[in-house]
């Protein structure tokens, strides 16, 4: 199968990485784009590569989503054709201590992104969007039909603001987007800071895990071999201009997704409690019924299976490569 040339923005990272491999394994050519961004250590990310660093479908240049001059040469001579964007300064607690940061890359990097996919007649955009956007929605599950104007941290306005974005790109130039909003991703070679991984890694060593707020709040959680799939189906779909949630569809307490890591690793949670942060929710809960009628989606992985694979992962390998 030959449809052209996939351009993944942040593929050296965790989602970006599964992504190309899957890709890959079905015979598309891809060009990934990363500026190894010092948010956590390069060498994991070169460690993402592996296993494509000798496919000679897959490309990987070195270069910034906001580099116009370097974007424009990349597509042309990669003669790229569709684009997976999910390059972006992450996290909601660092967001809220640069803010101007996040606005720049998240903002501008998409916006110059958008500019040169029209300038290549590029036919097909996905855009990766979040389940922040939501904030504190009072309902539940979060439907993309939701009113999304208040987000509570910078990196939330700052994916709202991709997803406005996107729509004009679509309605000035009939460009082909789709925004995904991800519900909490998780899996092997997930970010070192996210809390499954730290909270695997922390108990493992038997130091304490930074507990925050009562427990009560509740997470989607997504096993990154669903994202992948539903990322591939939105590709495929190639809607004219759509949003869908892609979670699990189901919630887990703070308390319950510790007792889940403490069961499959066999060890006890130490817990350094503190207080609720600032810009996290209390809930996220995707309803996906929009993307399973759209586009197929149907998640496979629960949390309880989730967790052990996850684990199993770190004990087998990830364990070795994490700080």
């Amino acid at each position: 199968m030959d449809d052209g040339t996939i351009l993944i923005t942040g593929a050296a990272g965790f989602i970006g990485s599964h992504l190309a491999e899957s890709l890959v394994a079905d015979g598309r050519r891809v060009v990934g784009l990363d500026n190894f961004d010092p948010f956590y250590d390069r060498r994991l990310k070169q460690h993402n590569l592996t296993r494509l660093n000798d496919t000679p479908q897959f490309t990987l240049v070195e270069g910034d989503i906001r580099d116009q001059d370097g974007l424009a040469t990349l597509f042309t001579d990669h003669q790229v054709r569709e684009v997976i964007h999910l390059a972006a300064l992450a996290g909601v607690r660092p967001s809220i201590a640069e803010p101007y940061r996040y606005q720049d890359v998240n903002v501008a990097g998409t916006s110059a992104l958008l500019e040169c996919a029209r300038d290549h007649g590029v036919e097909n955009f996905v855009f990766a969007s979040s389940s922040s956007v939501y904030g504190n929605n009072d309902k539940v599950p979060f439907a993309e039909v939701d009113r999304v104007d208040h987000p509570i941290s910078p990196y939330a306005a700052t994916k709202k603001a991709g997803e406005l974005i996107c729509h004009t790109y679509h309605h000035l130039y009939q460009l082909p987007i789709t925004c995904l909003r991800f519900f909490t991703v998780y899996g092997p070679r997930q970010r070192p800071d996210l809390a499954i991984a730290k909270f695997t890694r922390l108990i493992d060593r038997g130091e304490a895990i930074p507990f925050f707020g009562d427990g009560t709040s509740r997470r989607d959680y997504t096993y990154i071999d669903d994202i992948v799939t539903g990322v591939r189906a939105a590709l495929a779909k190639r809607a004219p201009y759509a949003i869908y949630n892609l979670g699990e569809s189901e919630t887990t307490t703070l308390v319950e997704l510790v007792a889940a890591i403490e069961s499959a690793l066999g060890k006890s949670a130490v817990l350094d409690r503190q207080p609720s942060q600032p810009g996290d929710v209390s809930v996220t809960y995707a309803d996906i019924a929009l993307a399973r009628a759209e586009i197929g989606y149907a998640p496979t992985t629960p949390i309880r299976d989730g967790i052990p694979r996850y684990v199993a992962w770190y004990l087998s390998e990830g364990k070795e490569r994490t700080p």
